[in-house]
């Protein structure tokens, strides 16, 4: 039968390991997404074009037009800046009537502090829009379980070379243990050590416990 203090220590454990999921840390990123669509460095092809009908504003465009990225990203606006990243997914003339998009893309970090890692984004935005709002749903590695948003701003187009650059100012947290995951796991470090602590205490206790 558990003794008191094994209790104790077990409720010990159980509130820092709630404790640490439960506090959160900001990350802040700016990023450009590069897309050409024509030309031998296309990242952007179309996966369904000319399907439905006609689109109301977008001059040849159709809804439900749909193309698959594969974007450099670079933390620079500047094509030619060192890549940090890639952008993958998918997006979608998803109105009939209005100048909008519903993407689905994942950023795959490269370089900088969040290398390997990853952040999921899905949303509607407006092709045009001066700031559109789309939501950081996930992530991986550094990023694990990242929440937030990002604005989604087409910054550069040139029609004649089918260019876009687009800014990518990204407001996310991530668990306080994901981000400290390039140097080990924060909760079972933690309790690790307050069982160590209790394991010495018992040694020089008197008595069982």
């Amino acid at each position: 039968m558990a003794s008191a203090k094994q209790l104790v220590a077990v409720a010990v454990v159980a509130f820092l390991l709630a404790a640490a999921s439960g506090r959160r840390q900001p990350v802040h990123l700016r990023l450009y997404m590069h897309d050409v669509m024509r030309g031998p460095g296309t990242t952007a092809i179309h996966l369904i074009h000319g399907v439905g009908p006609p689109h109301d504003i977008e001059r040849g465009g159709y809804f439900g037009d749909t193309a698959a990225i594969d974007d450099v990203v670079t933390e620079e606006p500047d094509v030619g800046s060192p890549a940090v990243g890639r952008a993958q997914g998918t997006y979608m003339l998803a109105s009939q009537h209005e100048e909008v998009l519903v993407v689905a893309v994942t950023v795959a970090l490269t370089a900088g502090p969040y290398n390997g890692s990853t952040f999921s984004v899905a949303g509607r935005v407006g092709v045009y829009d001066d700031k559109a709002e789309a939501a950081v749903v996930g992530g991986t590695g550094r990023l694990r379980r990242a929440a937030g948003y990002l604005t989604w701003r087409m910054v550069k187009l040139v029609v004649s070379e089918g260019y876009v650059m687009v800014e990518l100012d990204v407001h996310m947290s991530v668990p306080v243990s994901a981000a400290a995951a390039a140097g080990g796991n924060w909760p079972v470090i933690c309790c690790d050590r307050v069982l160590g602590r209790l394991a010495q205490r018992k040694k020089y206790a008197r008595g069982n416990w």
